[in-house]
């Protein structure tokens, strides 16, 4: 195994996914939910304007607040009410591999932000990103060169209501 991965020299930026679509804390359940749908992923990041992340959020979290009613019943709450009885570990770009991989262990997770300094969201490790690191396979937008974050909010467009005619 060459040095580049080998998992033991390996660091949270080299594995972690770069493009990620995000949600903001007061957004509704529903909308999270259907953002994971479309999207075709597990895991939201709950981002606040200023780019801090509170938490991630997970399909199963979301489903456990939904005792099977309407979409009324997830919209109750918003998602950032969703975390607050959650752990919520998060690492550095610069930490290790095994120590992201001990972190997800000791909080029972399966994803953790990866962090600037000053709380800002970079990146997303999955336990996916640390079975491909294992497997020897990079992270798929890591294939082809580096990728600067990009982070996606999706925010609902509200249309005037139709007069009739």
């Amino acid at each position: 195994m060459t040095q580049e991965r080998d998992p033991q020299r390996l660091t949270a930026r080299d594995v972690m996914s770069r493009v990620l679509v995000t949600v903001d804390p007061n957004e509704s359940p529903l909308l999270a939910w259907e953002l994971m749908r479309r999207s075709e992923v597990r895991h939201l990041p709950v981002v606040d304007r200023e780019g801090k992340v509170a938490g991630v959020l997970s399909r199963e979290m979301i489903a456990a607040q939904w005792g099977g009613g309407g979409p009324d019943e997830l919209n109750r709450r918003p998602v950032g009410e969703l975390l607050t009885h959650e752990r919520r570990p998060r690492v550095m770009v610069d930490t290790p591999v095994p120590d992201v991989a001990a972190t997800m262990l000791d909080a029972r997770c399966d994803a953790v932000p990866v962090v600037a300094e000053d709380g800002t969201l970079l990146g997303l490790i999955t336990a996916v990103d640390l079975l491909a690191v294992l497997a020897g396979r990079p992270p798929k937008e890591r294939v082809g060169g580096d990728i600067t974050p990009a982070l996606f909010r999706m925010e609902p467009v509200l249309h005037p209501p139709q007069t009739g005619r």
